[in-house]
């Protein structure tokens, strides 16, 4: 990994994404209407509803953004990992594939010495 503690940010990341979902769902429950308040009340009511879904989904979309780009840093390091295996394979696999040369070796002659002769 290309720096120490991606993991624990994919980590972190996750459980933010987790808590605003969390924090979203009651919020997507549509408000009913008030019989006792007048229509303008519903309307600054419903209008502060929409606001904190808007940034609760912003900071959604923020998080899942970091998400992502920690994500791809991730990937970027799996294939370069894979890249360098790719590589050290093919090295190796080379170097079994090589036909070991044996040297040549030339055959010692002896020089040829001929038989002493007997003194007669």
């Amino acid at each position: 990994m290309t720096e120490i503690g991606v993991g624990e940010l994919i980590h972190d990341f996750r459980k933010k994404i987790q808590l605003i979902q969390t924090e979203l769902n009651p919020l997507d429950e549509p408000i009913s209407d008030i019989s006792e308040l007048i229509d303008s009340a519903n309307l600054l009511r419903s209008n502060n509803y929409l606001s904190k879904i808007n940034m609760k989904k912003t900071d959604l979309i923020s998080v899942y953004e970091q998400y992502s780009k920690t994500m791809e840093e991730l990937l970027v390091t799996v294939f370069d990992i894979q890249n360098d295996l790719k590589d050290i394979l093919q090295e190796q696999s080379s170097l079994i594939s090589k036909p070991k040369s044996k040297p040549k070796s030339k055959p010692k002659s002896k020089p040829k010495s001929k038989p002493k002769s007997k003194p007669k």
